[in-house]
């Protein structure tokens, strides 16, 4: 007996932050908007914006000032992040009417394992669009959905039309439509893979598909092997959904900058923005505290390199951020470009602590708590009136980061 296809389908939210916004605010609708840190004094990054807003060339991650030029009549939003997350919710849970098979990719996007659903919900096809119906209807928002039988294809699917609608990839018709695209267009296919692939006569996916394994092995190890396996539609990987808190074994953040930097003083102050969403997510998942900080650091020539520490258990930004940072001190010189940071720990206690006498009498588990129970009352006020409202003196420091607003950044 033959097994059956599997049915994959990545869900995709179009220009997700500012549909919220205009959810909550529907006199926003038909207007040109962006999302940004501070709407009030202008300055900043654009977070992201809506098709009105595209219409004018205006891109994440530009300036306020530069949409501004582009189109003065924008209109401008702070960033709610603790709406987002109530919305991804309510849209995840529209998914569970049709599987418990979800992955969370982000915030906006997941991967769903729909194959046992087609018995009672018919077709990929048609279950997307009934998904894309019901987000529409209920929550105000459109989502791209991508059909297909394995999560590559389905995520490559989800990127072909948008917004608010529905694309097939299946065992059928995959190589006419996802080889004839330029090789950019794969899964994990950087600015570097694919200047490599080029240089090696493999402009599109097809190509990729036909070329020769060992030559893929000999110029990009194991990744152009994987890369020819996900071009011939070979990949196989399971929808991961509902781990086990004890099955986690790392929590990280990370975000490539809209510039490079190289002084130090901005480099800890992105340690420290994304500790913030690091130790908060920490905190979430209620695994106790971590005892080892990560760090990747990404340099102008997209280079990526990886260090990491151990350190006394803690679920504390401060104790996360300071980590990392004396991390980088440590194995990066005096004024090395940096492109892009992540921050991950791990090695989670789950609540098993054991304090020595010394550190009882000393103090450090009281200290220690007064410090959680500070930041523990921080995360609740945000999360009722925003990020934007309480921030760290060494974020606060030099708020613009020439032109830069990194309050409202987004979370992986």
């Amino acid at each position: 007996m033959q097994p059956k296809k599997r049915v994959i389908l990545h869900s995709d939210l179009n220009n997700f932050f500012a549909s919220v916004e205009i959810a909550l605010n529907p006199a926003l609708a038909g207007k040109p908007l962006i999302v940004c840190g501070d709407p009030k004094e202008r300055h900043g990054v654009v977070l992201a914006k809506n098709e009105e807003a595209k219409k004018f060339g205006i891109k994440t991650a530009e300036t306020v000032y530069s949409a501004l030029k582009k189109c003065p009549d924008l209109q401008m939003v702070g960033s709610h992040f603790h709406e987002y997350k109530k919305y991804s919710q309510k849209v995840v849970e529209i998914y569970a009417r049709f599987t418990d098979k979800i992955e969370e990719c982000s915030i906006d996007e997941c991967a769903l394992d729909m194959t046992e659903s087609t018995f009672l919900f018919g077709s990929g096809y048609e279950i997307a669009e009934k998904i894309r119906r019901t987000v529409k209807e209920e929550l105000g928002l459109t989502v791209s959905v991508g059909v297909s039988f394995n999560k590559v294809f389905a995520k490559l699917a989800s990127e072909l039309k948008k917004p608010d609608a529905v694309t097939e990839i299946s065992e059928e018709n995959y190589r006419e439509i996802v080889w004839r695209l330029p090789v950019t267009d794969l899964l994990f296919v950087g600015k570097s893979t694919a200047q490599t692939l080029r240089d090696l006569g493999v402009h599109t996916i097809g190509d990729l598909a036909r070329a020769d394994e060992a030559m893929l092995s000999r110029f990009l190890g194991k990744r152009g092997r994987q890369l020819r396996v996900y071009a011939r539609g070979e990949d196989d990987e399971p929808v991961h959904f509902e781990k086990k808190k004890e099955d986690l074994k790392s929590i990280g953040n990370s975000m490539t900058l809209p510039k490079d930097i190289s002084d130090r003083e901005e480099v800890k102050r992105w340690f420290y923005a994304l500790a913030e969403s690091v130790s908060a997510r920490l905190r979430a998942a209620d695994v106790g505290r971590a005892s080892t900080v990560h760090i990747v650091v990404r340099n102008e020539k997209l280079e990526d390199s990886t260090c990491q520490k151990k350190v006394p258990p803690t679920a504390l930004c401060g104790d996360i951020a300071q980590a990392a940072y004396e991390l980088f001190c440590r194995n990066f010189p005096l004024g090395y470009k940096v492109r892009m940071l992540g921050v991950t720990v791990s090695g989670f206690d789950y609540h098993i602590e054991q304090m020595t006498l010394d550190s009882m009498l000393s103090g450090e588990r009281s200290k220690y708590d007064k410090k959680e129970r500070a930041e523990s009352a921080i995360a609740k006020i945000r999360e009722k009136y925003g990020y934007a409202t309480v921030q760290r003196g060494v974020v606060m420091g030099d708020e613009k980061l020439n032109g830069l607003d990194i309050r409202g950044k987004k979370e992986d």
